[in-house]
């Protein structure tokens, strides 16, 4: 039971773990405006935007965030210049943001720099097929894909620099996270490769 002066988000930051982030978005309210958000932290269970988007305690949100993709959720707090979200999220959707916020917080640490041009999406077609070095294929769910790599959930998790492609598109294997591989592909890819995991 939360007291008068707790919320959500209070209990929110006892559960979970938050993590220091900086993404972009578009967030969408109950009215339908959309407006451009920045997300500062977050954890699996929610997160904080800077917006001009003037929520109400309770209304029900629903963002596109960079590397993350679709955030669902209501206000549980509200701040100058945005406002808290908890997530309407069932368990599925709880595993694969600790995975992501586990790869972005690696990628952080590792200082790597952000690559604009090539910007991350979740695809709507997540099924992969890596096919490492000896010819050895694997399922694998892809958690975001660019022109230049992609994060995907594996349990088959092969050295650093091993490679790996993904499909048609060949690459190394860059860094490792809880749960799957991050691969940095040998060539930058054309959009038609990216074609069949976005239909």
């Amino acid at each position: 039971m939360l007291g008068e002066d707790q919320t959500e988000t209070d209990t929110d930051r006892r559960q979970y773990r938050r993590v220091k982030v900086l993404l972009d978005g578009r967030l969408m309210l109950s009215d339908r405006s959309e407006f451009p958000c920045r997300v500062a932290d977050m954890s699996p269970g929610s997160v904080a935007f800077s917006t001009g988007g003037a929520g109400r305690l309770g209304e029900r949100v629903i963002a596109y965030v960079d590397h993350v993709g679709r955030l669902d959720g209501r206000i549980t707090r509200v701040k100058p210049d945005g406002f808290a979200l908890r997530f309407d999220a069932p368990p599925n959707k709880h595993t694969k943001l600790v995975r992501q916020l586990t790869w972005l917080e690696n990628k952080l640490a590792l200082n790597l720099p952000e690559d604009r041009r090539n910007e991350r999406i979740e695809p709507r077609n997540q099924a992969g097929v890596l096919i490492f070095e000896d010819g050895k294929r694997h399922g694998c769910r892809i958690i975001d894909l660019s022109l230049s790599g992609a994060a995907v959930e594996t349990d088959v998790v092969p050295p650093i620099g091993a490679p790996v492609s993904l499909g048609s598109m060949q690459g190394r294997v860059a860094r490792h996270f809880e749960g799957g591989i991050s691969i940095e592909f040998t060539v930058l890819q054309r959009s038609q490769a990216l074609k069949p995991f976005l239909d």
